[in-house]
C-alpha cells in the first residue's frame, strides 16, 4: 500500500471553485434585484486584470497590469450580473467607468460587515480543461454471436 493519496480523475478542485464562484454570483444578483446593500454590507472584489472577459478601461490595466481590488459599497450603479459575470459603475479619480468582470477572474471576495471572504484560483477561460479518456472506458461486455440474448462477460484480472 502506499501512503500517497490517489490522483482524482473527478476535478473536485474546479467543481468547488466553481460552485463559489456562484455564491458570489448570487449575492451580487440580490444586491443589483434589491438596488443596494443592505445594513453595514461591502464587497471588496479582487480580480485578475487581463483574464478573459475583463473589460476595464485601459488606464486602470496599465495602473493594476495583474489584479485589481474593487470596493462595491456607496457609489456604483448599473449593477448587472449574468452567468458568466458581472458589470458595474464605478469612479476612479472622479472618472466614471463601467468594468466588465467575468467571475472566472475573480480571485477573491470579501464583505468585511461579517467576516466573510472566499478566495480562487484564476480561471482564464472559466471552461473545465479537457482531459485523456479514462483507462476504464472499453466496453466490458461483448454479445455472444449466437444470436441469443445472452451476454459473456469477460472480467478482465490483473494478475
Amino acid at each position: 500500500m502506499t501512503s500517497g493519496v490517489a490522483d482524482s480523475l473527478i476535478p473536485y478542485d474546479e467543481i468547488v471553485q466553481e460552485a463559489l464562484r456562484a455564491v458570489v454570483g448570487r449575492v451580487l444578483n440580490s444586491i443589483a434585484e434589491s438596488g443596494g446593500l443592505p445594513g453595514e454590507h461591502h464587497f471588496y472584489i479582487t480580480f485578475k486584470t487581463q483574464a478573459a472577459g475583463v473589460d476595464i478601461p485601459k488606464r486602470l490595466i496599465e495602473r493594476f497590469p495583474d489584479e485589481m481590488t474593487i470596493v462595491i459599497q456607496h457609489r456604483f450603479w448599473d449593477l448587472k450580473v449574468t452567468d458568466k459575470g458581472f458589470s458595474v459603475g464605478l469612479s476612479f479619480n472622479q472618472v466614471p467607468s463601467t468594468l466588465v468582470i467575468p467571475f472566472a477572474a475573480i480571485t477573491g471576495f470579501h464583505d468585511p460587515a461579517v467576516n466573510f471572504e472566499l478566495r480562487f484560483q484564476a480561471n482564464d477561460d472559466g471552461d473545465v480543461e479537457p482531459h485523456e479518456p479514462a483507462d476504464n472506458d472499453e466496453p466490458i461486455a461483448k454479445p455472444v454471436e449466437d444470436g441469443s440474448n445472452v451476454v459473456a462477460v469477460d472480467f478482465k484480472r490483473k494478475k
